[in-house]
């Protein structure tokens, strides 16, 4: 951290990882000052803002691209560094710790190489990755060359224009790590009471991040569905997320409705595969793919789906019982519709005497380093924070 001019600067990297972009940070060179932080991932990203823009910083006004990242070598003996996770909200002033992003988890192993964190030799590099936010572990393999994580391959993902080089993600033991159980409630499928909403069959299921699956067909959707097309249904977003906050208690996330987080759990709606155009213009078929997503991340439709997202999908559509396995026939790679094309991700289920267990989940992103150098914050926000 230094300060010119009155202007604090602070060394960071603006980096996309899978369809999300978030401003990353080494651990050293922030404030040890939680509160410290906060106002500097407020003030960097540009929130809050009442326009919805975040028009004064680098966020773009939803919440996949309103992030932060913190890297610090791990003191773990099971980990080569650890990766904090920072969701930052479009309009009000939260700074939110409570969930894990599985998109910009593939930056973190490319990040933490060409910051000098780890060594690795040319080829495939493994990088162990500790989340403080779900205490849960995860390893990132991706080519390397010259020292430096290589950017550019031939691997697609959808909602992410052009190609790059492919990051494999393996999520060890991912099941519990915000409420304790890979199934909350200890039940594949409940009966959620909603005040003032209904009542609706659910599945409630923790993978990385805890998320409650709905039928789409019980909201008279499909899960086809333009993004902009249900965000504009103020009516229906309501109703998600109150069905969201009532899962919140169930899943033992929070005492009240009111007191749910915004981040978790997310709420994934489910439908039987159908004919759909992805955002690109892309067409699939109903046979093309297994099981039809849309995603609701911070008050938003995810444009794709939240990579947790995509495991927790995998992992429930393997699980009976689950309306997600309803409606995705098993399978060890799950192919799920999102708006912007199919995501494939993997998943082994193992069943034990106290019920199911994740053994691991796997998903594959790639990642660019789009712009580095320093982020300017006023001088006053790093006024005496160690």
């Amino acid at each position: 951290m230094r300060v010119i001019g009155g202007q604090g600067r602070i060394h960071a990297v603006f980096c996309r990882g899978g369809t999300s972009r978030a401003v990353m940070f080494r651990g050293s060179d922030l404030p040890m000052d939680r509160s410290a932080r906060d106002r500097i991932f407020l003030h960097v990203l540009g929130s809050p803002d009442p326009y919805g823009r975040q028009l004064d910083g680098m966020g773009a006004g939803i919440s996949s691209l309103s992030k932060a990242v913190i890297v610090e070598p791990s003191a773990r003996d099971d980990a080569d560094v650890d990766y904090t996770f920072v969701q930052v909200a479009v309009k009000e002033p939260i700074v939110d710790y409570g969930t894990m992003c599985g998109n910009m988890s593939s930056a973190v192993g490319p990040f933490a190489v060409d910051e000098g964190m780890v060594q690795v030799s040319d080829g495939i590099a493994t990088v162990r990755v500790f989340n403080t936010n779900t205490g849960k572990h995860f390893t990132a393999r991706f080519p390397v060359k010259h020292g430096r994580a290589v950017e550019a391959g031939d691997f697609e993902i959808p909602g992410v224009a052009g190609t790059g080089a492919r990051i494999r993600l393996d999520y060890a033991d991912p099941g519990g790590g915000a409420s304790g159980a890979l199934l909350p409630t200890g039940q594949p499928r409940d009966m959620l009471e909603v005040a003032d909403t209904g009542r609706f069959e659910v599945s409630m299921v923790d993978v990385s991040n805890p998320v409650v699956f709905v039928r789409a067909a019980d909201f008279a959707r499909s899960a086809t569905e333009g993004p902009e097309e249900l965000e504009r249904d103020t009516d229906l977003m309501d109703r998600l997320d109150r069905v969201r906050r009532a899962a919140s208690v169930a899943m033992g996330l929070s005492g009240t409705p009111g007191e749910a987080m915004l981040s978790v759990p997310r709420l994934v709606m489910v439908a039987p595969p159908a004919d759909f155009a992805a955002l690109d213009g892309r067409r699939y078929g109903a046979a093309d793919y297994h099981v039809a997503t849309r995603s609701v991340s911070m008050g938003n439709i995810h444009r794709a789906i939240m990579l947790s997202g995509a495991m927790c999908v995998a992992v429930a559509a393997n699980i009976p019982g689950t309306i997600v396995s309803e409606l995705a026939m098993s399978a060890e790679t799950t192919l799920v519709g999102t708006p912007s094309g199919l995501v494939p991700a993997e998943a082994e289920i193992r069943r034990h005497r106290d019920g199911w267990e994740a053994v691991w989940a796997t998903t594959y992103r790639t990642q660019r380093r789009l712009m580095e150098g320093a982020v300017l914050v006023p001088a006053a926000f790093l006024e005496g924070a160690t």
